[in-house]
């Protein structure tokens, strides 16, 4: 399967093909979720369940990661390349794509945007940026096992079209110390269309395998 992606090949072979580093990788996502949903529950509790995958922006994107992730176990010790691909399997792998990116990047926007309400605490700024360009890198490794299609890719900008009307339109926008002005919403609704057009050019097409 080719691979796409700025990951070196080897690095993704590291990670996903060995038992104790791919269940590294998801015990990591498992604790940053809860630790994720806490900082959701503490600061807007009245958010109705429903609308949580939607709202709890950055969870979601590491639970998406993390069944990505898990669909690996089966095959540990075989090669990547013996991976199965389906089309359930390629709105998987897209859609977690696409929010990893997504999140990853807005955050960094977020907080930049909001400047001099966030820095120079150590936590609050340096501390969520830095994880959250964890999620770049981590999304990275998606390419070396995914393939995608036309469906995934359309159903993943519909969702994160959605997700940003909710955010903006609704309010449900996550927590932050300052009100999101005209250019984070700018900046949110570029960034959907952005892991999208990113995701299309790193994932392998589905249809292009002869599956």
């Amino acid at each position: 399967m080719e691979s796409r992606g700025p990951l070196p090949r080897r690095y993704a072979r590291y990670y996903l093909e060995n038992a104790p580093s791919l269940v590294w990788l998801v015990v990591v996502n498992s604790v940053a979720i809860l630790v994720g949903v806490r900082y959701y529950v503490e600061t807007m509790p009245g958010v109705s369940t429903f609308l949580w995958p939607l709202y709890a922006d950055s969870p979601t994107a590491l639970f998406l990661m993390t069944l990505s992730l898990v669909t690996l176990w089966p095959f540990l010790g075989d090669s990547l390349e013996d991976v199965p691909v389906n089309r359930p399997l390629a709105y998987l792998h897209t859609i977690a794509l696409v929010w990893l990116l997504k999140m990853g990047i807005w955050t960094v926007v977020a907080l930049n945007l909001g400047f001099t309400v966030y820095f120079p605490a150590l936590w609050a700024y340096f501390g969520i940026i830095v994880t959250h360009v964890g999620f770049i890198a981590e999304g990275a490794l998606v390419p070396h096992y995914a393939r995608t299609t036309r469906g995934a890719l359309a159903t993943a900008l519909v969702l994160a079209l959605a997700n940003d009307l909710l955010d903006y339109g609704f309010g449900y926008y996550p927590p932050l110390r300052y009100e999101p002005g005209p250019a984070l919403v700018v900046a949110t609704v570029a960034l959907s269309v952005g892991s999208v057009a990113v995701a299309a050019r790193w994932l392998p097409r589905l249809e292009e395998s002869g599956e």
